[in-house]
């Protein structure tokens, strides 16, 4: 695996041993794409995996990272890919080791954008966007991207969020949650 973009383009990321299936790099590079610039925004990548998206994020701009993944197994290289960016850019992201249900009952911070990327067998993806909206965990403005297999539904409104946005890679679809305009004018 590689970065895309930003200023770790190109660098490798190891794949750590486990069950894992990669954001694919084209569905990566177009998602950063719509998010457009990072600078200063802060980004929680859930169900973290290799921590691509994180690395991602933080190559792109981000300036605050926390990523989850509960595999104990992955840790050692979660935390070895993590450290390339720690010798160019400083510690900018934050690693959680543990199931993020537990994760997002426990996080009282904000974040500017939230990335949930559930194994395909997992079947509480509207719980987990549920729970970002009862907790308050996205920030005014900000967006819950959540990769799912086509044959899985969500609904158009999800607790205060609603879709926004949904594209479409072979079978994986990634939605878009945000706060409704009118909720952010008051």
């Amino acid at each position: 695996m590689r970065i895309t973009g930003g200023q770790l383009k190109g660098r490798n990321i190891k794949c750590p041993d486990g069950v894992i299936r990669p954001a694919m790099d084209k569905m990566r590079e177009s998602f950063f794409a719509i998010l457009g610039d990072l600078s200063g925004k802060s980004f929680l990548d859930l169900f973290s995996g290799s921590g691509t998206i994180a690395i991602e994020a933080v190559s792109r701009g981000a300036e605050r990272v926390v990523l989850c993944e509960k595999d104990k197994i992955k840790i050692k290289t979660v935390l070895e890919n993590v450290s390339i960016t720690e010798e160019i850019m400083g510690n900018k992201i934050q690693c959680k080791f543990l199931p993020v249900e537990l994760f997002l009952k426990r996080c009282t911070d904000k974040f500017d954008i939230i990335f949930c990327d559930p194994p395909f067998p997992y079947k509480y993806h509207e719980n987990l966007i549920e729970v970002i909206s009862e907790r308050e965990l996205l920030t005014e403005n900000g967006v819950v991207l959540i990769h799912r297999p086509s044959e899985r539904h969500m609904s158009k409104t999800v607790g205060n969020l609603y879709q926004v946005d949904e594209r479409v890679y072979g079978r994986s679809i990634l939605d878009f949650y945000k706060k409704p305009l009118d909720i952010l004018d008051k």
